[in-house]
């Protein structure tokens, strides 16, 4: 059986349409604001790699910074801790190894097959069985992309699988999926949709909500908000990511200081997230690793109110950021400055014809050049610790260029609700995001911004202008377009976006995670948000 997708391109082009059943993406509001990204460059402790014998019958520990805000149904569940878990309990047809992103054959016995450029095929592997002892069949399969796909459910991963027209079993082996358009990234994008029993989850999906059953090395046992998750290894698995330990438990510790605790004592094997000033001190007794990822901190404007409509206020207020010092300051160097869209290193990046450095005499032309004198603003945020550090140092920037500034820290939800940004009833929102968990490729990434009406229409008012109708066009021809053809128009696209910055990043951030090498074998911090023990084991 293939491992990994050999015939299909890694990352895909972009898309024409947006999504069948308007208003999903309202649904991972505070999922999206939540969604702040995964590490930086390599800042590695001991850096030891375990070669010891693996010791099936130990458990894993982890420390985990989000409660469960949602049950585990991959087709509703939108919160970083429980995407995390669903990424050891479920299996899709493909999946995107959590630390590599590249994809990988899981449920299906080998690629995906191009019948035409609107068909497709896909196998599944034998012998598959769901944790309650039942055969995986091809109606599974069909049925867990149905539920996804069916405007009544409002599932948020319908809108990555907009292309998909139906799924049907051919046969006891064969799934064959039609296509409404042409998509060159149809493997790894299917990705997102997960197998589930049909005869458990359309019985009752509340009760699957909260005891999920899938195919994946682990099963899960029980859950508690605000306490823990427990799996037990789910020894009848016959896929590629056999589970190495015997079972997992992973503690809910939102609170800092806690997960640190707990790593220092030994309690857990694995933390994420790592507050920035304990760093150092854990590195003196275990690995810690900062992944560069493409999860952002951006400025967004509400372009319905002056003078937030010119570009060149908006411009002037990116120009006025020194977003060196603040990242220095702030996060501790955890930061990459925005030099694009994307992230460096990113398969994706091409750096941005505009590129904001810091410049305070440019700003102030680019306001006098607008119009605009004294200028008074409301900087709205979301009072997420890393954020509540970055925000008084903008305003100091945007202070001394003349700009009196208002901070105004909110809960994420508060950020996004009717009477703020869901109703335009704002001026400038500073918010940590990252769509890269759902996949890595360039439509993803630019689609979750830039497309459809919860953002660039309810959120920032951006798609009434015509640099919004031209980017729709690049999205739409890039999508089944050549690679090099593809790439040109993810450039225009960037290039688009980063001069008229009704969204634009100030940097992608770095989050440390921090592991016990001498325990764990073949840990790897992830690129995005949550942990993953997929293909690791324990020694001690």
């Amino acid at each position: 059986m293939s491992n990994t997708l050999q015939n299909l391109p890694v990352t895909p082009a972009s898309r024409r349409t947006f999504l069948k059943a308007a208003g999903v993406l309202g649904a991972a509001t505070a999922f999206t604001a939540t969604l702040a990204a995964c590490g930086s460059s390599s800042d590695t402790g001991t850096g030891t790699k375990n070669t010891g014998e693996v010791n099936k019958d130990l458990s894993i520990e982890a420390g985990i910074s989000y409660s469960l805000s949602t049950g585990f149904d991959p087709m509703s569940s939108s919160g970083a801790t429980p995407l995390a878990a669903n990424l050891h309990i479920f299996e899709g047809l493909v999946e995107l190894h959590p630390a590599t992103r590249e994809p990988y054959n899981a449920l299906a016995a080998e690629d995906p097959k191009m019948v035409d450029d609107k068909t497709y095929q896909v196998t599944i592997r034998d012998g598959a069985t769901f944790h309650d002892g039942t055969p995986v069949t091809t109606e599974d399969v069909a049925y867990s992309f149905e539920r996804v796909l069916d405007p009544a459910n409002q599932a948020l991963f319908a809108q990555f699988i907009f292309f998909i027209d139906s799924v049907k079993a051919l046969d006891d082996k064969t799934v064959e999926f039609k296509l409404n358009t042409a998509f060159n990234g149809f493997g790894p994008r299917i990705s997102v949709v997960k197998v589930v029993p049909k005869a458990l989850a359309s019985k009752d999906q509340k009760a699957f909500d909260a005891n999920p059953v899938g195919t994946g090395p682990y099963k899960f046992v029980s859950a508690a908000k605000d306490d823990k998750i427990v799996f037990a290894r789910f020894d009848e698995y016959n896929g590629s990511m056999p589970a190495l330990a015997k079972g997992m438990t992973w503690f809910l510790l939102a609170d800092a200081s806690a997960r640190v605790t707990a790593m220092q004592s030994g309690r857990v094997q694995a933390i994420e997230d790592v507050p920035y000033l304990d760093v150092d001190a854990l590195k003196n007794k275990v690995d810690v690793e900062s992944v560069q990822s493409f999860g952002l901190l951006f400025l967004m404007f509400n372009l319905s109110k002056a003078p937030f409509d010119k570009k060149e206020v908006r411009q002037a207020l990116h120009y006025a950021m020194d977003k060196d010092a603040i990242i220095k300051t702030a996060l501790l160097g955890n930061a990459t400055a925005a030099t694009s869209y994307f992230q460096e290193g990113s398969p994706n990046y091409q750096k941005a014809s505009t590129v904001y450095g810091y410049d305070a005499d440019k700003a102030k032309s680019l306001l006098e050049s607008a119009g605009v004198k004294n200028l008074k603003l409301t900087l709205t945020s979301t009072d997420t610790a890393w954020v509540k550090d970055v925000i008084p140092l903008i305003k100091k920037n945007w202070d001394a260029i003349g700009v009196d500034t208002t901070l105004q820290p909110l809960a994420s939800a508060a950020v996004y609700a009717p009477d703020k940004v869901g109703g335009l009833n704002y001026d400038v929102v500073a918010a940590p995001g990252d769509p890269s968990v759902f996949g890595n490729d360039a439509d993803i990434l630019l689609s979750w911004f830039f497309r459809g009406d919860t953002w660039a229409k309810n959120r920032f008012a951006w798609s009434d202008t015509a640099e919004y109708k031209e980017v729709q066009g690049k999205l739409n021809e890039a999508l089944a377009a050549p690679e090099e053809d593809a790439k040109k128009l993810y450039s225009e696209i960037i290039n688009i976006i980063a001069e008229e910055a009704p969204l634009y990043p100030i940097f992608h951030r770095k989050l440390p995670t921090a592991w016990d090498s001498k325990k764990l074998v073949d840990f790897q911090p992830l690129p995005t948000t949550g942990i993953s023990f997929l293909g690791v084991g324990r020694t001690s």
